[in-house]
């Protein structure tokens, strides 16, 4: 198993960028993929980003061009930047480990893009 601690969430303006970060209580290199997903109120969570052991990443289309997902085994941490936000990237943010046998989330970090 593994446990996930998101932070990085806040108040951002329109137009602004946010980074979030995701600590994973063990080594990350061999988990087969770790992800973003968010929820908004009254909505389905979606995904946002997702990355694989291997590097290969995908994105939402709402989300193309101004997220970017990444990965640093040496500190067991994933992080999602986040540029040109939109007010409907309003959500919270959550960090999900694909062990294949098993899915691990964190708790959520809430994100508000408003003016």
């Amino acid at each position: 198993q593994v446990q996930l601690v998101e932070s990085g969430g806040g108040l951002v303006q329109p137009g602004g960028s946010l980074r979030l970060s995701c600590a994973a209580s063990r080594r990350i290199f061999s988990i087969y993929a770790m992800g973003w997903y968010r929820q908004a109120p009254g909505k389905q969570r979606e995904l946002v980003a997702r990355i694989t052991s291997g590097g290969n990443t995908n994105y939402a289309d709402s989300v193309k061009g101004r997220f970017t997902i990444s990965r640093d085994n040496a500190k067991n941490t994933v992080y999602l930047q986040m540029d040109s936000l939109k007010p409907e990237d309003t959500a919270v943010y959550y960090c999900n480990a694909d062990l294949r046998s098993t899915i691990a989330w964190g708790q959520g970090t809430q994100v508000t893009v408003s003016s």
